[in-house]
């Protein structure tokens, strides 16, 4: 019997709270070096000093809420499953039902999908059986090991979130990666004075050993997620803008035409919605609710020129 690698998969659970409590440790971290040991002391001493150590500090924290939010709305929010007992929607009448207005939140669409239509499912490109969760899978689902469960538009099981990464959270996990890399950022280049500082090897050193080594850590820490974070940022940006996810690149790759891209425009629709008004908040409008069924993850448009 050949081994399986992914017969561990479903021990990464255990590394749910612990990643967590990671990610808490190193906001932690970068508060103290950034507020309570570098530019918080400014703010009384007056001048332009006071002034640049305010304007610091209400970005910091702009960014630290908006990380936080977002970050917890990918740990929190269902990617997405598969409705029990799902069967693709064939004729015109069913049809019409799957287009009407999605109500309430997305984790609850599921319960409002119309009943299973059996009938010529073998003509609709995508659809494959899953022998895991003895269940249909609509066109780009895939079943994550990890979550024993088959997810929605899955683009990935990311160990930072404990979650899964699908249609109905991507926009979340985008923002959350924004905001990180932007805060990262920041906080770089407000403490590269100090760690240019730290090997100045002055002898009358006001700050504390604790403070320069707090400092020192956040820094490095900083850089390697601001860097990393860039490559991701860029990534995802191409995935968006062709409406591939990341399961799906080597799928790709064997088309000359991808049947999801739609544009860069409607593409970029499908993640964030039409409402610009929350394009940059973890958060859906009524209206886009309403209006785009490419949200549930259940009914992608595909392109009329290409053959499924």
């Amino acid at each position: 019997m050949a081994w399986n690698a992914f017969q561990y998969c479903s021990r990464l659970r255990i590394l749910g709270s612990f990643m967590i409590l990671l990610v808490a440790a190193i906001i932690g971290v970068t508060y103290y070096a950034v507020i309570i040991t570098t530019y918080g002391p400014q703010l009384s001493r007056g001048g332009s000093d006071a002034i640049v150590a305010f304007f610091i500090i209400l970005v910091f924290h702009i960014l630290l809420v908006m990380l936080i939010w977002c970050y917890f709305m990918v740990v929190l929010s269902d990617p997405g499953s598969v409705p029990q007992n799902w069967r693709p929607i064939i004729d015109e009448e069913a049809a019409e039902a799957q287009t009407m207005p999605i109500s309430g939140s997305l984790p609850s669409i599921s319960n409002t999908f119309p009943q299973p239509l059996v009938g010529g499912m073998a003509q609709i490109p995508g659809l494959r059986y899953c022998t895991k969760c003895e269940n249909m899978k609509p066109p780009r689902s895939h079943h994550c090991r990890v979550c024993q469960r088959c997810i929605l538009k899955m683009d990935h099981h990311c160990v930072w979130v404990v979650n899964c990464v699908g249609a109905r959270n991507y926009k979340f996990f985008l923002l959350f990666l924004l905001y990180t890399f932007l805060a990262t950022t920041l906080d770089t280049f407000v403490l590269l004075p100090c760690f240019i500082n730290f090997f100045k090897g002055f002898q009358n050193r006001s700050d504390s050993p604790s403070g320069l080594a707090t400092t020192f850590l956040a820094f490095i820490l900083n850089v390697a997620f601001a860097l990393s974070l860039l490559g991701f940022l860029i990534m995802h940006a191409s995935l968006v803008s062709s409406n591939t996810t990341t399961i799906e690149v080597y799928e790709k790759k064997k088309t000359s035409r991808w049947r999801y891209d739609m544009g860069r425009k409607k593409n970029f629709e499908q993640v964030f919605g039409k409402q610009k008004l929350y394009w940059l908040f973890p958060l859906y409008g009524e209206e886009d609710m309403e209006t785009l069924p490419v949200l549930s993850g259940l009914d992608f448009p595909v392109r009329p020129d290409v053959e499924g």
